[in-house]
């Protein structure tokens, strides 16, 4: 059997037999440079020069920021605040989860988190509200994995260090195309709330929504800080992602007063657990990465991607199928690790924006958080609510479907990605 058929028949059985995606794409890894007779003193020179740069800083200090935004209760005030302006419309209570959602997205750039810090106070208001357990949880699973869209996003940095591109210009290509993801999934939620006739909450005074801005304005501001700051120079993402966590610090302790200091301990513990998780994970992946690329791996099977695809089209859609495949059995970070070696040269090819590709790629891939087995968002809104991951999964198809078409619009329509960058002259 040929090293490439060995490196993914291993990682695959490793895969179904449940074992960590770190450990499986590690060992695959191993197995593979074994049959070529490569020096396993190679092993320690790659993984170092993978994971010992600089811009891979954000990552531990954007969790760090994340878990921080979380503890200091922004997000309850950004709901109420949220919930306080357009909570009396139709599908009010949905909508206001959604838009938090994109605000929280704009400081935790992650995902899961943005389902737990979120879906903790809003499924049980929805519910109270009349809205069924499995659609509170669908729709704020899927809303939560704007986390990875809207800058700044843990994603996009993994995206620009992989395909070495401007990762300040993959922040603000993010945006829109995450504000198109959530319009999506409002238009969802009012259709949804028409048929079933959801009821509608009292509206609130102009007083009582001013005071619900004032008390939510310290969150409100640390997008503005941090996006503020990238694109006037004053630091970059990478900077960006430390000035983050000692604003939400100095926010959590000093403004609402939520962080005391000896929680602060188990603040840096928890972020120094996920750190490690995801640059375990970034580590082995580059490896199995740097096989890939070395064996011509890559090369084949662009190459075969070009052949069965006829036109720009059909290739575009096809690379969407695999990416929202992978999705479903693999994290974000390894599809990043795994698969941006063979798809960007190919999309490259047909002359396709590698910026706009990444944002093509994180978009299929945070749908891929909602998607089983491995959808992360799914399991974190299941235990917040106590429902099956049938349930929820029977509530999701809307979402989904509402996900996709913005994903299309996304993949087909570049421009919606580029235009901001290059209206602000973003390189």
């Amino acid at each position: 059997m040929s090293v490439a058929g060995v490196l993914f028949l291993v990682f695959t059985v490793l895969l179904f037999l449940n074992v960590p995606i770190a450990v499986a794409l590690g060992f695959s890894s191993i197995v593979a440079l074994f049959m070529t007779g490569t020096p396993l003193d190679m092993f320690p020179m790659i993984i170092s020069a993978a994971i010992g740069k600089f811009t891979l800083l954000a990552i531990p200090f954007f969790i760090l920021a994340g878990i921080i935004m979380e503890k200091s209760g922004i997000s309850e005030r950004l709901i109420s605040f949220a919930n306080k302006a357009i909570g009396h419309v139709t599908a009010g209570l949905a909508i206001v989860g959604v838009l938090t959602s994109c605000f929280f997205a704009a400081i935790s750039g992650s995902g899961p988190a943005t389902v737990a810090a979120l879906g903790v106070i809003l499924i049980p208001a929805m519910v109270k509200a009349g809205y069924g357990k499995g659609m509170s949880s669908a729709l704020l699973a899927t809303s939560g994995a704007i986390g990875i869209i809207i800058p700044p996003s843990i994603a996009f940095v993994i995206y620009g260090v992989v395909a070495e591109v401007s990762i300040g210009k993959l922040f603000i290509a993010g945006v829109i195309p995450g504000l198109l993801v959530g319009a999506a999934l409002i238009a969802a939620s009012l259709i949804i709330s028409i048929r079933k006739d959801y009821g509608l909450q009292e509206k609130a005074s102009g007083r009582e929504v001013w005071a619900a801005f004032k008390d939510a304005f310290w969150g409100l501001m640390t997008p503005v800080i941090i996006l503020g700051g990238i694109y006037g120079g004053i630091f970059t993402p990478t900077e960006a992602a430390a000035v983050a966590a000692v604003y939400g610090l100095f926010v959590g302790v000093f403004i609402y007063r939520k962080i005391k200091w000896k929680q602060f301990f188990e603040v840096l513990v928890e972020s120094s657990v996920s750190s490690a998780v995801v640059m375990l994970i970034v580590a082995n992946a580059s490896l199995f990465a740097w096989i890939i690329t070395t064996e011509g791996i890559a090369a084949s099977a662009g190459a075969l991607l070009l052949n069965i695809a006829g036109n720009r089209v059909v290739l575009l859609l096809i690379i969407n199928i695999l990416l929202l495949i992978a999705g479903c059995f693999i994290d974000a970070i390894s599809a990043y690790m795994i698969l941006v070696p063979i798809l960007l040269p190919v999309v490259l090819e047909v002359g396709y924006d590698p910026v706009a590709f990444g944002v093509m790629m994180t978009v299929n891939l945070a749908i891929g958080q909602i998607t089983p087995p491995v959808g992360v968002n799914l399991y974190v809104a299941c235990g917040i609510s106590k429902i099956s991951l049938k349930e929820i999964s029977r509530a999701l198809t809307p979402f989904f479907i509402a996900a996709i078409v913005a994903l299309l619009i996304i993949t087909y329509f570049p421009a919606v990605s580029l235009w901001l960058p290059n209206v602000m002259g973003i390189k």
